[in-house]
């Protein structure tokens, strides 16, 4: 597929750019942006003051950068917003998944000696909906179900088509009006409350099998665990999660001989199937039981073989910078005024945000914030989660990162490289100057990146835009 051709408002927005005197300094700006494609913009300056004296030893200021800014990465997990920072959103998770799994990251090697296992939860079903099926390589009916009649709004509950890959159809209800789309919001709303309780049965159900208190067992045995949320075609959130089980102290130690792999799974299976949660309850809304669905996949990770460490930790970081608009939804909160019809979504989608908006006008459902959520579906929780002791963090891992920035663009970050940190007091006043690149910038950041070309929106948001014409 051929690039797309710049129009002609775009290349002179190119020619505007790579004319400036200052297109060097820009380039290095976007150089360290790493290939945003929605750079922050900011302005102010940084003061490196004497700690004793108070007297000015240096100043930085945004006045001698290209724009009177400067252009920090966006950092964002979505890959639909940023394709960049999201790649480094799903390196990081890697990375710490992994460091969980085999060490490294402060992480010892021998948690590769620790019962360790990928668990995957599923929503229940909320009604038939189209799918593909595999069986030993071959590609199977829909849902052949020829003895049943249609449902009672005359539509056949069964579908004997083979879908493909790339079927539109696939994750639609085979009858809308049979969907119990009330359900499916409300449970995407509650799944990390689910979630929680798991994890509780998880440990009661490890401690009864020890003949141990849960007061005994937090002495002999930790449970750490990373986990990712991963929207379905039908717009329901199921989870992936690596469990494993540590001596007391995490990581560290050895948990204690009779935690095995096969304990592990006893109570992996009997948690998930254990535990329930109440929605509220409105006038026109009973309270309902929700609870995980029949699936319950626990399969043991080793070093080799088939589910390697790498295998898994691959596996979550790539569902950690996607989002429900996989789903046919929006990457951006529904607003009240918005009209549904005339956005770019699924019909089903569709009917799932209107559930939203709907349940979420309801007092009793206030605390779910459904109409904050609808562009998720309901869901509120965070989308990649871990334990505290799995291993190391997304901060710890940022703040590496930046660290190696400043040694290598001192200048650009505003960083005193003469003294030390902790030799200067440093004030820092920023403020918010916009966001984006105006079309011609994001050719040019693409082409100094080696990045993929980002679809051309709307222009880059200045609180004082400094061009007009094309990029007003």
């Amino acid at each position: 597929m051929p690039a797309p051709v710049p129009s002609p408002l775009t290349l002179r927005d190119i020619a505007r750019r790579a004319t400036s005197p200052d297109y060097h300094r820009w380039t290095a700006q976007i150089r360290r942006t790493g290939g945003c494609a929605q750079p922050i913009h900011l302005r102010g300056r940084v003061d490196y003051r004497d700690p004793l004296t108070g007297a000015l030893l240096h100043r930085y200021s945004t006045s001698h950068e290209p724009d009177g800014v400067l252009r920090v990465a966006c950092k964002t997990r979505r890959a639909s917003r940023c394709p960049a920072c999201a790649e480094v959103y799903r390196a990081d998770t890697y990375q710490l998944v992994r460091a969980g799994l085999v060490g490294g990251k402060g992480v010892p090697d021998t948690v590769t000696t620790h019962p360790a296992a990928f668990v995957t939860l599923t929503a229940p079903s909320f009604g038939p909906v189209h799918a593909r099926r595999e069986k030993d390589g071959a590609l199977q009916p829909c849902h052949p179900r020829r003895d049943l009649d249609d449902c009672p709004h005359g539509r056949p509950q069964s579908c004997t088509e083979r879908h493909g890959g790339n079927d539109p159809r696939l994750g639609e209800p085979l009858c809308p009006d049979c969907y119990d789309y009330t359900g499916s919001v409300l449970f995407n709303a509650l799944a990390p409350e689910l979630w929680r309780r798991f994890t509780l049965a998880l440990r009661r159900r490890l401690a009864k099998a020890a003949g141990l208190t849960g007061t005994e067992l937090r002495a002999a045995l930790a449970v750490s665990f990373a986990k990712v949320a991963e929207y379905q075609r039908r717009g329901v959130v199921h989870f992936h999660a690596v469990i494993r089980l540590d001596g007391p102290d995490g990581p560290t130690t050895s948990p204690p001989a009779w935690a095995t792999g096969g304990l592990l799974d006893d109570a992996v299976r009997h948690a998930a199937h254990a535990v329930t949660v109440t929605t509220p309850a409105a006038e026109d809304v009973p309270a309902r039981s929700l609870a995980w669905g029949s699936q319950v996949d626990v399969r043991p990770i080793t070093t080799t073989g088939e589910l390697t460490d790498q295998a898994v930790a691959g596996y979550i970081a790539k569902y950690a910078t996607k989002a429900a608009e996989c789903v046919g939804t929006l990457d951006r909160r529904i607003r009240p005024t918005d009209d549904l019809n005339r956005l770019n979504i699924r019909n089903h989608a569709q009917r799932l945000i209107s559930e939203c908006r709907r349940l979420g006008a309801l007092a009793e459902m206030a605390d779910l914030r459904l109409a904050d959520w609808a562009h998720m579906l309901g869901f509120r929780g965070h989308f990649s989660t871990k334990s505290r002791r799995y291993s190391t963090t997304l901060g710890a891992l940022r703040e590496a990162r930046a660290a190696f920035n400043q040694r290598e663009h001192d200048i650009t970050t505003g960083r005193l490289p003469l003294f030390d940190d902790d030799q200067v007091l440093v004030v820092a006043h920023w403020d918010y100057a916009g966001q984006g690149h105006t079309p011609g910038e994001a050719f040019l950041s693409a082409a100094i990146n080696g990045t993929s070309l980002p679809p051309l929106g709307p222009p880059r948001r200045d609180e004082n835009l400094l061009h007009t014409g094309e990029d007003a």
